[in-house]
């Protein structure tokens, strides 16, 4: 990972996803960047992206950028308006590239969309901060000709190549405040926490709110702090309700709070993990988990309190299984255990992530610390307890190699796991 300085500050190459638009260049869809408001996507189309084309031999006339969120591209959030514009800009028969930016600011951006589609010699990037338009309606809308690419803030490793210095030091920073982009600005603590917050007050909840008309802001924001308390814990609209109930002596219906949360995952804030019967090999619909897309953004929500190891990893580890391309769900599953009478107890445990891609499953625990061998078996009980071949990983902050024990579940410490791109693999 290469860095590349401009106007005196480090900007960090995302090679990865610079790849994955190459990768996509003339094939005939709509490939729309997606992910979390500031994590990197204007950057990567303008700058990265731009930069690309331009290696390529592509004239800078040929490429065409519009960012909607801003005053001078403001006109161009009326479809008419934008789409005549685009038709002047598009001449001759070289291929020319769109570059546009905050797509859903757009009226009808629909059916503008599936227009530009019909356009010989352009080829069309957009981006999006939050998933209404990657709706069921929009993809009927494109048949199938809509290409998603998932931005998320940076992973361990492009945070660590951009920083440097001792794992350690890297690790501690990067668990407690993330890896938004912007953060490499501020060399002071009280500046990255300034930031955060304002970024979550002044940028998602405003969004959140205008978006969706919603008028009393102190129940999202509670719903917020409650959720990000709760990473690692089983939770549904009836249970978050209850805590209303008895923390916050306040009532709000569960079909309230299930919308809300789907509108914090709607602008990508948190994601949700279904649970999944591994031996029924069917989903669970409720409770679920909920994880921060950015662990930063969870602990400026609890003020840099309950900061604890062991769920931040978990919360990283679930990002960075889904930067990999992982479908990533909670394993549930019952095992039997000899109660005190000497008969056989029904238990049911959970395995804290089931990672899928294609035919690839992988079923991984996530442990802070294993200080004893019987703290390790308790962690790999659940996984012994699944009786496929499919293999079986711990992770957890140790410093130790990459190595298989006696119950051949291979261990890997945090460093290693997400430093190397196949330690799933090893």
């Amino acid at each position: 990972m290469k860095q590349i300085r401009e106007r005196g500050s480090i900007q960090i190459a995302r090679d990865h996803y610079v790849e994955k638009l190459v990768d996509r260049m003339h094939n005939g869809m709509i490939k729309i960047v997606s992910g979390i408001r500031r994590s990197g996507k204007s950057y990567l189309l303008y700058n990265l992206f731009r930069r690309e084309l331009e290696k390529m031999g592509v004239e800078p006339s040929r490429i065409i950028t519009v960012a909607l969120d801003e005053l001078e591209g403001a006109k161009y959030r009326n479809p008419t308006v934008f789409y005549d514009y685009i038709k002047t800009r598009v001449r001759g028969k070289k291929m020319h590239y769109l570059l546009l930016d905050e797509v859903q600011m757009m009226e009808d951006f629909e059916s503008v969309l599936n227009g530009l589609l019909r356009l010989d010699h352009l080829d069309v990037y957009v981006t999006g901060s939050n998933s209404r338009f990657l709706s069921t309606d929009v993809v009927t809308e494109f048949r199938g000709r809509g290409d998603e690419i998932r931005v998320f803030p940076l992973s361990f490793s492009e945070f660590y190549a951009t920083r440097g210095g001792e794992w350690s030091d890297a690790w501690e920073e990067y668990r407690l405040y993330g890896g938004m982009p912007q953060l490499f600005a501020y060399e002071k603590e009280s500046d990255k926490i300034e930031y955060l917050n304002k970024l979550f007050q002044e940028t998602y909840i405003k969004d959140i709110l205008e978006r969706n008309r919603i008028k009393n802001n102190e129940e999202l924001n509670e719903l917020l702090n409650i959720t990000a308390s709760g990473i690692g814990c089983l939770l549904n609209p009836h249970k978050l309700a209850n805590s209303f109930r008895s923390l916050k002596k306040v009532n709000i219906s569960e079909p309230t709070i299930a919308l809300y949360l789907n509108y914090l995952q709607n602008a990508f804030v948190i994601h949700r993990a279904m649970r999944f019967d591994i031996k029924g090999n069917r989903y669970i619909n409720t409770p679920s988990k909920y994880y921060f897309t950015d662990i930063g953004l969870r602990n400026a929500r609890l003020n840099f309190r309950q900061i604890e190891e062991g769920h931040a990893m978990e919360n990283i580890i679930y990002n960075e299984l889904l930067m990999r391309g992982y479908q990533v769900d909670v394993g549930s599953l019952d095992i039997f255990e000899k109660g005190g009478r000497g008969d056989y107890v029904r238990k049911r445990t959970e395995v804290d992530f089931v990672a899928n891609m294609g035919s690839k499953r992988y079923y991984i625990q996530s442990a802070a610390a294993i200080p004893t061998r019987e703290k390790r078996e308790q962690e790999e009980r659940s996984l012994l307890a699944i009786r496929d071949s499919f293999k079986k990983i711990l992770i957890s902050a140790s410093s130790s190699s990459p190595h298989y024990d006696d119950a051949g579940v291979l261990i890997l410490s945090i460093k290693d796991f997400l430093l190397n791109p196949s330690s799933l693999m090893e």
